[in-house]
């Protein structure tokens, strides 16, 4: 199995592709969007994803990968596509459907089938295997399927995609041990097999264990602002207890993961997923609370026209993914309510809704500074920095960088 076709090229599928391709495989990377496959033939590599572009562009300079928009026949077919929410928070597989029917002119006995993307339970064995079925060969003895969910965050993706474990579910047993040989041309942490659908909601289980978690905290913290108690301090000394560690609390939760797949648990048992689908809740309610601590702070001063400076609109700290971000939700429920708003992200180098501003700008002349992302650039500052600018003197501090403002 020497032949790789990926399709998806985005931040799964690509780092994916360019690791194979560094271990000998011959990568085809098949995305649909046409800029994107000519800028990487070009290496043009648009990702500030540490380490990403130099080895993007050194696998396609050993002619071990190429991008194209159609996929062509391979031993081994990788599905790495988006599966965003619909406007009823249910999964929208129409991307994992139109992949794997693209590669069903193109599919040979004994090809490999193995689906990366973040779906509902039963998605493979009753969606996927069907589709694929379409193309007379029978899967399971003509045709192996696996599902092997990726496990990584932006920002260090190349690192933990080779040391993280990997659950790997097949239809088979047999299915499973093809996709585990894959695998471990490049992964050193642990293989676990398992079957598909148990593999789909591992991952599921796993995103919202930790969106459970993080709605704990936000819902401390807004405890602690009724109290008048500074969370911070409160989850410092709590964690000293051997057996607690509470996370920090922010503005929500964004990203590709966290704020989307609790729903598909949801979705699938919505009667059973009542503590899943109250921490979504509460994540989900955190921009429009910072709003309304924003707008009671200002309430105070009493100025006509009150001027805001954002710090931060990516999701997390030091990347430039503002995928469902609750800092960009927060920004945006401002400008709506009609607030004049400046913005600071050091990892964002241009956004066409509305201008950004330097560190040195952003807080001149403001009413009112909101930090909403922990960057490293913002922690280096102390926040005379910004105090000193600032016609008012009032700082809103999400993410507990400055306790003293949280």
């Amino acid at each position: 199995m020497k032949k790789i076709c990926v399709l998806g090229l985005g931040y799964i599928g690509l780092p994916t592709g360019a690791i194979l391709a560094s271990k000998g495989f011959k990568i085809i990377g098949v995305d649909i969007n046409f800029k994107v496959v000519k800028r990487l033939n070009s290496k043009d590599i648009e990702n500030s994803e540490p380490g990403l572009a130099n080895l993007v562009k050194r696998v396609i300079s050993s002619g071990n990968l190429k991008a194209q928009t159609i996929p062509e026949e391979a031993d081994v077919f990788i599905i790495c596509v988006p599966t965003p929410l619909t406007d009823e928070k249910k999964a929208d597989l129409t991307y994992v459907k139109n992949a794997t029917k693209s590669i069903l002119p193109y599919l040979k006995k004994d090809n490999l089938v193995i689906l990366e993307s973040t779906v509902p339970p039963g998605t493979t064995q009753k969606i996927i295997k069907p589709i694929l079925e379409e193309s007379s060969l029978k899967v399971g003895s003509e045709l192996y399927l696996a599902y092997c969910p990726e496990r990584v965050i932006p920002g260090n993706i190349l690192k933990e995609i080779v040391n993280n474990d990997r659950i790997i579910g097949g239809i088979t047993q047999e299915s499973a041990e093809l996709a585990k040989e894959i695998y471990q041309s490049f992964v050193q942490g642990k293989i676990y097999l398992t079957d598909a659908t148990t593999a789909e909601m591992i991952k599921l289980t796993e995103n919202s264990f930790r969106d459970v978690n993080i709605a704990f905290a936000n819902e401390l913290s807004r405890i602690c602002d009724q109290l008048n108690l500074n969370v911070w301090e409160v989850i410092k000394l709590a964690n000293k207890h051997p057996r607690v560690n509470i996370l920090n609390p922010g503005p929500g939760v964004g990203g590709h993961c966290i704020a989307v797949d609790p729903f598909f648990i949801i979705e699938k048992a919505p009667e059973k997923a009542k503590l899943i689908k109250t921490a979504r809740s509460v994540n989900d309610s955190m921009p429009d609370y910072i709003v309304k601590k924003v707008e009671t702070a200002l309430n105070k001063i009493k100025v006509e026209n009150p001027l805001i400076a954002c710090l931060g609109m990516t999701y997390k700290a030091n990347v430039d993914d503002i995928r469902e971000s609750p800092a960009l939700k927060v920004i945006r429920k401002l400008r709506k309510k009609g607030y004049l708003v400046r913005v600071c992200d050091p990892y964002i180098k241009d956004f066409s809704e509305f201008p950004l501003f330097s560190l040195k700008e952003v807080a001149e002349g403001a009413d009112c500074l909101v930090l909403l992302v922990d960057h490293k650039e913002f922690k280096e500052l102390e926040p005379d920095e910004f105090l000193k600018e600032m016609r008012h003197k009032i700082i809103i501090d999400i993410r507990g960088v400055w306790k003293p403002y949280g």
